[in-house]
């Protein structure tokens, strides 16, 4: 006999049995491979969704110290922009 059930999903529509699982499944799309071998990104990820509230509180910190930041000389030179490799 057929059930209804929830399901979650990621970015890319896969289907998963728990918020946890899909929410994982799309930190690890965007960490990419790392590592040699298999990819170390679901472990890291499944690492970063635990440890949230740490990630964030510390990403607050930073926004503050950047909010405050004023470096010597600052007014006669043009800031660029922060880029991730």
């Amino acid at each position: 006999m057929a059930r209804m059930g929830t399901g979650f999903f990621d970015a890319k529509g896969h289907y998963f049995k728990t918020p946890d699982e899909a929410t994982i499944s799309d930190l690890s799309a965007i960490l990419g491979k790392i590592g040699d071998g298999e990819s170390l990104a679901p472990g890291i990820a499944h690492t970063l969704l635990h440890r949230r509230s740490e990630i964030e509180q510390l990403f607050t910190d930073h926004d503050r110290m950047l909010a405050e930041y004023e470096p010597m000389g600052a007014a006669s030179v043009t800031r660029l922009e922060t880029r991730l490799s």
